[in-house]
């Protein structure tokens, strides 16, 4: 997925969280590195919000047959934290302090492709509560999560 394009981490963009977004979402730079691993990649931010598209498959599987708790943990890890990004400033940065998901129903390779949003709930000067969905193509409930995240001051560069 990332292909001949950098990766290049939040921390080191000089424009605000959604301006770096954007350029993922665009294309100009790599997406989330643990998404191409599992297989999901941002495909639309706004501020406050940002969509996750990917689908799961057997190299994913637990056990028991079904997709692993910790595909829909990541995927939904991943926007909310991104939902957070979404609404910071270039001057700040977060770190996640907690992360609650709930499983609704099981995930298989049959499932096909799923749908991950993230938004923020409430953003202040220090912390950002987040929340996420995880949803099938004919719009089934999969999974949620919420999260809290820090916001921290970014490191001065140079």
């Amino acid at each position: 997925m990332t292909g001949e394009r950098p990766f290049l981490p939040a921390g080191e963009h000089e424009g605000t969280g959604l301006d770096y977004l954007r350029r993922i979402v665009a294309g100009e730079i790599a997406s989330v590195p643990i998404g191409d691993t599992l297989g999901f990649r941002p495909v639309e931010v706004e501020s406050g919000r940002i969509v996750f598209a990917g689908t799961p498959d057997r190299r994913s599987y637990n056990l028991i047959g079904t997709v692993h708790g910790g595909w829909a943990a990541a995927v939904l890890d991943s926007a909310m934290a991104l939902a957070a990004l979404s609404s910071l400033d270039e001057h700040h940065l977060f770190t996640t302090l907690d992360l609650k998901i709930n499983y609704v129903r099981a995930l298989t390779a049959e499932t096909g492709e799923v749908v991950a949003e993230g938004r923020v709930l409430s953003a202040g000067r220090r912390v950002i509560l987040t929340e996420s969905k995880l949803t099938d193509g004919a719009g089934k409930l999969l999974a949620t999560g919420q999260s809290t995240c820090l916001v921290i001051p970014r490191a001065k560069r140079g």
